[in-house]
């Protein structure tokens, strides 16, 4: 992956300029609408994506949880939602400086999107935290994807970075609930992930959504 991958940007918004620049000198727009279309394409694309890891950026991953609570909701499908941290990420910032840090965190995240499935929602949620939403998967299966994706990360040749490197992350996982919106299933599994790391390095922490709520007076078929 590119260390800097601010460059697409740079160059899609070079292209739209030099395009602009054609059609006002010229006045022809015909023969440049396949070009803008693509450069478009592209700028709306890159508009999706964290510009460091190639990651969906936050608000595009929260719209793919909301969307997939809305999903759940209509055909009553359980899904797994996980956040997850490099661990010691402030140390490797100050003993390897922030081209390390940088470049530790694009791995990772080159290593999740290839590993996840296609239907998987993985983004930036933070400076040191992504989040995976896996559709129709309960938590004993979740979990299994997590410790692939630890498996994937451990067998990373860290020392092309830095001397004695080693990688791990730890991960806070959840499911959704009834009642849930994006910003209560974030708020529950980053309150997972930081319950694991005060247990340590490279540990994981599930939280099971709240029962709904029971209504010991309301008839019986509303009590869902």
């Amino acid at each position: 992956m590119p260390a800097d991958l601010d460059q697409p940007l740079v160059s899609a918004r070079h292209q739209l300029s030099e395009l602009i620049k054609q059609i006002k000198e010229t006045g022809q727009q015909d023969n440049l609408l396949p070009t803008l279309e693509t450069v478009l394409t592209k700028l709306e694309g890159l508009a999706q994506h964290d510009h460091l890891t190639g990651a969906l950026n936050r608000r595009t991953l929260l719209n793919m949880l909301e969307g997939e609570l809305a999903r759940s909701y209509r055909t009553g499908h359980t899904f797994s939602f996980a956040v997850i941290s490099v661990d010691g990420l402030e140390n490797i910032l100050e003993q390897h400086g922030q081209a390390v840090a940088k470049q530790v965190l694009q791995m990772v995240s080159k290593e999740a999107l290839e590993m996840l499935r296609t239907l998987d929602s993985f983004g930036r949620v933070a400076a040191n935290e992504f989040a995976i939403v896996m559709p129709t998967t309960w938590l004993d299966q979740s979990l299994k994807a997590i410790a692939r994706l630890k498996k994937r990360v451990a067998a990373v040749d860290w020392n092309t970075l830095a001397p004695d490197l080693h990688i791990t992350f730890s991960t806070g996982l959840t499911t959704n609930a009834i009642k849930d919106t994006p910003e209560t299933m974030l708020q529950r599994a980053t309150t997972a992930l930081h319950t694991a790391k005060s247990k340590g390095t490279d540990t994981i922490t599930q939280v099971e959504p709240p029962l709904p709520e029971f209504d010991p007076n309301a008839p019986e078929n509303n009590q869902r």
